[in-house]
C-alpha cells in the first residue's frame, strides 16, 4: 500500500483499497490525485479501463468534511447505469472507519420523485446524479448546491453528444465561484471548450496514452457480410461462438429491438439495453447481467462507455459504430482483469473497409475471417496493400491465429475470482 500512502489519504480510504486488493495507483491516478487534493481543476483524458474512476473518487472522498451537513461534491454521469455504478464504487470506499460518517446518495431519473424529495430533506455530502434529474431537483429547490465545492463531470464527450451540457451549465452556475471542477473524458471535442473555459481555471490536463488503442489480450476479427443478411449472420455467429457471456452491439435502438426479436424467434434468450427501455426494465436487465442469468445482451453504445460488466468473453458488432471511437469502447467491455477477449465485427466491403483501415492505423490488429457451415476460415487481409503504402509491416497478417474453436475458459477463470462472482450462474 506504499503506492497510495504517499498521497496522504485518510486511513479509511487506504483500508478500503486494501480490502479490494488495490495496491498500486494507475498512471492517471498518480498524476491527478495530488492535483485534486490541492484543489486544482483537472481534465483527465483517457480511454476506458485506465483507472480514472478512482482518480476522482479517492480525492473527492478524502476532502469531504463529515461535520458540514450540506452537499460538498456532485458527480455527474450521462446514464443511470453509470451513475449507479459510480455510486456503488464510492460506497466501497466509505464502508469502513471514518468513511461511514460520509453520506452519499444517487439522484437519477426513473425513480419516484416524492421519495427522492423525502430522502434529500437531510442533504448528503456527495451526490451522484444524471444531469436531467439534478437540474430538476435544483430548480425546484429540493437540492441545494450553493455550497458545493467539487463538481465531477464523467464521460464529458458523451455528455456533449447527448445534449446534457446544456443541463449541467445552469446547475454549475448556482455553485460557488470557487468551485473545483474535475472533467474526465476519452476525447475533448472543440465544442466542449467554451464550457470548460467558463468554469475551469488553469486546469491540470493529463492525457493518458495507452500503448495500444485496445488491450493486447483482445483478438479482433472482421467478417465480410458479402450480401448476406446481417442480422441472420449475427445470430449464426453467436450460436457458433457459444460465449460465456456476449454483448451484441447495434448502432440504433431499432436495430437492437430487431436483433433481440430475431434471436427470440430462434429460441435464443437475450436481454436488450438501450435508451428507450423503461427504468424498471433497465434495472432488471442489469440484475440479470450481474447474475449471468442471460448469455447475450443486445445493446446500443449506451453500454459501451464507462460501465464495468464482468465476465464478457465476446463482443459481437452487428455493424461498426457511427462514431468510430466507440469501437474501442465496445471492445473494452471484454478482455478485462487479465482475461482473454474476442471481438467479432460484421463489415460491408464497400462502405466499411475504409473505416476498418483507420482502426488498423490506430494499432488494432485486424484479422479477416469468414465462416461457412459453422467452420471459420482465415482470409487474406484486404487492407494489406493500404498498410504497405503507409510503410507498415504486414508480417503479422501471416502469423495471426485462427479463432478459438472452443469457448474460452471463463468458467475456470471465474472460479478463481474473489468470492461472490464465481458463484453466480448463467442460464443454460
Amino acid at each position: 500500500m506504499k503506492g497510495f500512502k504517499r498521497f496522504e489519504l485518510p486511513p479509511f480510504l487506504l483500508e478500503a483499497l486494501e480490502k479490494q486488493h488495490i495496491h498500486q495507483p494507475a498512471d492517471i491516478q498518480e498524476r491527478l490525485i495530488p492535483a485534486v487534493l490541492n484543489k486544482r481543476d483537472v481534465i483527465g483524458q483517457s480511454q476506458t479501463g485506465t483507472g480514472k474512476t478512482l482518480a476522482f473518487l479517492l480525492p473527492v472522498a478524502a476532502r469531504i468534511d463529515p461535520k458540514k451537513h450540506h452537499v460538498q461534491a456532485v458527480i455527474l454521469a450521462p446514464t443511470r447505469e453509470l451513475a449507479s455504478q459510480l455510486h456503488q464504487e464510492l460506497k466501497k470506499l466509505l464502508e469502513v472507519g471514518e468513511g461511514s460518517d460520509i453520506s452519499a446518495k444517487t439522484l437519477i431519473g426513473g425513480t419516484d420523485r416524492q421519495k427522492t424529495v423525502e430522502q434529500f430533506q437531510h442533504p448528503p455530502h456527495i451526490v451522484t446524479a444524471t444531469p436531467g434529474r439534478l437540474k430538476d431537483m435544483t430548480d425546484s429547490g429540493v437540492v441545494d448546491v450553493s455550497k458545493t465545492e467539487m463538481l465531477v463531470v464523467d464521460e464529458a464527450d458523451q455528455m456533449l453528444d447527448m445534449g446534457f451540457i446544456e443541463e449541467i451549465d445552469p446547475v454549475a452556475s448556482k455553485m460557488p465561484e470557487t468551485l473545483q471542477m474535475l472533467v474526465f473524458s476519452a476525447t475533448i471535442p472543440e465544442a466542449l471548450q467554451p464550457f470548460l473555459k467558463k468554469y475551469m481555471s488553469s486546469p491540470r490536463h493529463v492525457h493518458v496514452h495507452p500503448e495500444e488503442a485496445s488491450p493486447a489480450v483482445i483478438d479482433h476479427y472482421f467478417i465480410p457480410v458479402r450480401h448476406r443478411n446481417r442480422t441472420e449472420l449475427t445470430i449464426e455467429l453467436a450460436l457458433r461462438l457459444q460465449p460465456y457471456f456476449a454483448i451484441i452491439f447495434t448502432s440504433t435502438k431499432e436495430e437492437a429491438d430487431e436483433m433481440a426479436e430475431a434471436m427470440s424467434m430462434k429460441g435464443i434468450h437475450a436481454d436488450t439495453l438501450h435508451g428507450d427501455i423503461s427504468p424498471r426494465r433497465r434495472k432488471q436487465v442489469m440484475r440479470n447481467v450481474d447474475k449471468l442469468d442471460v448469455q447475450y445482451l443486445v445493446a446500443t453504445d449506451l453500454a459501451a462507455r464507462g460501465m464495468d460488466i464482468e465476465g464478457v468473453s465476446h463482443i459481437i458488432n452487428h455493424s461498426l459504430p457511427k462514431e468510430l471511437g466507440y469501437y474501442v469502447h465496445r471492445a473494452g467491455r471484454t478482455g478485462r482483469a487479465g482475461a482473454d477477449g474476442e471481438v467479432y465485427t460484421l463489415v460491408d466491403e464497400q462502405s466499411e473497409y475504409p473505416r476498418v483501415s483507420k482502426l488498423q492505423d490506430q494499432g488494432i490488429s485486424c484479422t479477416f475471417i469468414d465462416f461457412k457451415k459453422g467452420e471459420f476460415t482465415l482470409l487474406d487481409n484486404p487492407l494489406k496493400k493500404a498498410a504497405k503504402k503507409k510503410n507498415k509491416s504486414s508480417d503479422t497478417d501471416a502469423a495471426v491465429k485462427k479463432p478459438k474453436k472452443v469457448k474460452p475458459g471463463y468458467k475456470k477463470k471465474a472460479a478463481q475470482q474473489p468470492a461472490g462472482r464465481q458463484n453466480k450462474k448463467r442460464r443454460k
